[in-house]
Formats: structure tokens, C-alpha cells, sequence
């Protein structure tokens, strides 16, 4: 009987913060997320305690392009040479030629904090990256696995669902889980980083999660979970709100600066409302999330604005 296991790998950018799994089935092996090059080395290293070596890996996941799930793959195909990379098709397009990518984040960050928070990110060729399309499956070691496109977080996103294991690995679509924010309750906070938050499609997301009905979903943002209802009622909630937050932000005329600003205490205020028993260490380990879902709903209303100025309404 063939051996079906999935290892937790804590990508240590901050304790149990970001996670990539090792799936091993039978002879071979996946990693689902590849987060940064500097990941890389406990990546292999929790390969080698698998009894495994990179020649067994025969595919490399990320759920969508973003930096913390994808900037590492380029150095994770080259340490495990039989490896496809394994993405959607915009993801993937961005993978082979990642200069936008770099670029803009760059020019965020710096070159040199760049090299920091990602290490190298490398041109993948195209001969070893697969896109895949909604609803196309692969084959791993005997098991059946299948992605499903998700937007709502990003227009390159899927989930992928492991019935063997009864899994989804979930990426961003179903929240940011933090296991030192489980202690008094379950507490899930969407994702509505910049640029690609969009409401509707993330509700539609999330019941595609808990449509496929396995029994765990897998968060990259951190671990599994079985109680899939409870954090899907949570993150409904807090997209209803910001929902709401960037509609009325769109019929004004504030800059995307004080967007920003009204939005990061709008955050702060609906955080308190689901877990008033928050203190200083929850609320340091969201700041920067906070941040980044203030931002993308600024982008997001800002661009409503855009698209009704340029209708003439």
C-alpha cells in the first residue's frame, strides 16, 4: 500500500507564520508553496528526515504568484532537478518571466531589503512549469489531486483539493489562520492585499472550499484546520464589512492615502468587534496584514473610482 502523508514545513519567517507542506505519496513527492529562497534549505532538509531526496520530487505547487508563496521556486526547481513547477496560467506566466514581479516589489522595498525578505527569484523555464486550468487534476505517487481557480485574494489563485488526504491546501483564499491567534477561539482575517481584492469572488471562493467537501483545509497562513464553517463564517463577516468599507470609500474624493488610513482603523475596529481579547502581541503579529488589507481596499476603491470616470458616472 502506498504511503500518503503531508508535513507541515514552518517556512520561519516568524514562528508557525508561513507554512509550505510536503506531500509524499509512495516513491514521490510534492511541495505545495516554495515561499523564498530562503526557505530552500529547510525545505530539503525536511525532505532528507522523509527518507526522500530531491530526485523524488515531481512537482512544485504555489497557489498563486504572490512573493511569500512563490519567490522561492525558481531556486527549489533548481535543487530538485525532475520537478515541473505546478501553477495557474496568469501565475505562471509571471514565474517564467518574473521581471514585473521583482520590479515592482523592489521598488517597494529596495533592492537590497528585497534580497532580504526573498533572496533570488529566477527565470523559470517554460519546459518544466505546467499551467493549469480550473478543475484539471494531477497525478502523484498513485493519488488524484485538483485545482480549482479562486479569486477574490488574486486573479492568479487556485486551491488545491487532495481527496487522499481529504485536504484543500488553500493558499489565501480561506484566510489567514495564525495558530498564536487560536488560543481563546478560532480567529480568521481575510487577505485583501493589493491589487486583486474583489468580494464577490471571495465569497464565491470560499464556498468552493467547503463545497468539495474534504475534511481539513490548509491555510498557508498556517496549518490545518477542521473546523472549515466556523472560519468561513468569520471571513464572511469581515468581507461583508469591507465590502462596505470600499463602496462608501468610492463614492468620495479622500486620496488614497487617507484610504489607507480610515481603512487600517475600520480593520482595527471590526478585529476588536470579533476578538475583543486581543492585546499588544495579537495586535503586533497583524500590524503588517492590517497594513496590506487597508491598502488593497484603497487600490480597490480608488479603481472604482477610475472605472466610473472613465464611463462618465
Amino acid at each position: 500500500m502506498q504511503n500518503h502523508s503531508r508535513l507541515t514545513i514552518d517556512a520561519d519567517v516568524r514562528s508557525r507564520f508561513t507554512a509550505c507542506y510536503l506531500r509524499v505519496a509512495g516513491d514521490e513527492c510534492a511541495f505545495i508553496e516554495s515561499h523564498t529562497a530562503h526557505a530552500v534549505p529547510r525545505l530539503l532538509a525536511a525532505l532528507e528526515l522523509q527518507g526522500k531526496t530531491p530526485n523524488d520530487v515531481r512537482y512544485v505547487v504555489v497557489t498563486h504568484a504572490h512573493l511569500d508563496h512563490a519567490a522561492g521556486a525558481s531556486a527549489l526547481l533548481a535543487a530538485c532537478p525532475k520537478a515541473t513547477l505546478l501553477a495557474h496560467p496568469r501565475a505562471a506566466k509571471n514565474l517564467i518571466e518574473p521581471d514585473r514581479l521583482i520590479e515592482g516589489a523592489t521598488a517597494v522595498y529596495g533592492a537590497e531589503r528585497f534580497a532580504e525578505l526573498y533572496g533570488t527569484v529566477g527565470p523559470i523555464p517554460a519546459e518544466r512549469v505546467r499551467a493549469l486550468e480550473d478543475g484539471e487534476t494531477f497525478a502523484l505517487g498513485g493519488a488524484t489531486l485538483a485545482v480549482h481557480h479562486t479569486y477574490g485574494h488574486a486573479y492568479h489563485h487556485f486551491v488545491v483539493d487532495d481527496p487522499t488526504l481529504e485536504t484543500v491546501y488553500t493558499g489565501d483564499t480561506f484566510g489567514l489562520v495564525y495558530p498564536a491567534l487560536q488560543l481563546h477561539g478560532r480567529f480568521a482575517l481575510p487577505s485583501t492585499s493589493p491589487t486583486g481584492f474583489n468580494a464577490a469572488e471571495a465569497r464565491k471562493s470560499i464556498d468552493k472550499v467547503l463545497s468539495l467537501g474534504e475534511r481539513l483545509v490548509c491555510p498557508t497562513h498556517y496549518d490545518a484546520y477542521e473546523d472549515k464553517e466556523a472560519i468561513a463564517a468569520q471571513l464572511r463577516r469581515f468581507i461583508d464589512r469591507a465590502e462596505a468599507w470600499v463602496d462608501q470609500g468610492a463614492k468620495g474624493d479622500e486620496s488614497v492615502a487617507a484610504l489607507e488610513k480610515r481603512f487600517a482603523e475600520a480593520w482595527w475596529a471590526s478585529i476588536a468587534e470579533e476578538a475583543p481579547h486581543f492585546g499588544a502581541d495579537e495586535k503586533e503579529l497583524l500590524a503588517l496584514d492590517v497594513e496590506l488589507n487597508a491598502q488593497g481596499l484603497a487600490f480597490a476603491a480608488h479603481a472604482i473610482r477610475q472605472r466610473a470616470a472613465k464611463s462618465g458616472g
